[in-house]
């Protein structure tokens, strides 16, 4: 991710005291060095399947259509765009029913987008988080309020540190009923009052999803402590507090 103004100067003041650890990695820098790939054993919590997607799906393909809510087996898919994806990927990973989650890009026109041009911007994509899950057990409305409580939705074109239309804020629909529960989503926060300027995310049907480089998949499991200083230093969770309070 790119980091401007203050946030750049942030960043370099911190860096002294982290060179030790190794250079911290932001979404919109040039790829790193590819992390080990074994992840930590995670105790507190069963196992779970996580990007998934990102090995079963090829690159370019549209996502499956989401069944109807609350429908009895089988899986749904849904589609977020909050900024830096490795950001996107912990809160939905954390919730009950939902079955893999999968950073990619969406909403462009250029087929096959790289990370370096995406990143670059002029594709039209933004970053974006693939999400299946199990409607039998989380709600679509559920990953709708995730997803707010996880966005500065009246920021443009930008999320926090990272600004561009690559980092714009976003759902995309997969169906009319995700359709009519998204629009209604954020019609009801508009109407609550709760934010300042108007709301400045973008309800679109889905496209083509395109699964992001295997070294951003979980990459807050691979590199906790480079993700840990990233998100620090980008000031996400200070802006969420004062968008949505202490309690999120």
């Amino acid at each position: 991710m790119r980091i401007f103004g203050k946030q750049a100067v942030r960043v370099k003041a911190l860096l002294v005291g982290v060179l030790l650890l190794g250079s911290v990695t932001a979404c919109a820098r040039s790829a790193p060095e590819a992390p080990a790939q074994v992840a930590p054993t995670i105790t507190d919590q069963p196992a779970r399947t996580v990007s998934m997607a990102a090995a079963t799906m090829q690159a370019g393909t549209t996502a499956p259509a989401a069944p109807a809510q609350g429908a009895s087996g089988g899986t749904a898919t849904a589609i977020f765009a909050g900024g830096c994806f490795w950001c996107m990927e912990p809160p939905y990973d954390d919730l009950p029913g939902v079955i893999s989650t999968t950073s990619g890009y969406t909403a462009g026109r250029t087929a096959n987008p790289s990370y370096e041009q995406v990143s670059t911007g002029g594709t039209g994509h933004t970053e974006a988080v693939q999400v299946v899950y199990d409607p039998g057990k989380v709600s679509y409305s559920k990953l709708l309020e995730v997803f707010w409580r996880n966005i500065d939705p009246v920021a443009v074109n930008r999320q926090f540190c990272d600004v561009g239309d690559q980092y714009r804020s976003g759902i995309y629909p997969l169906g009319a009923e995700q359709m009519r529960l998204a629009q209604a989503s954020k019609r009801a926060l508009d109407q609550s009052g709760k934010l300042q300027r108007p709301i400045a995310t973008e309800v679109v049907a889905a496209t083509t999803f395109y699964p992001a480089e295997t070294y951003h998949q979980d990459y807050y499991v691979k590199n906790p402590v480079r993700y840990k200083f990233y998100r620090y230093n980008c000031g996400r969770d200070q802006r969420l507090r004062d968008v949505w309070g202490p309690t999120g």
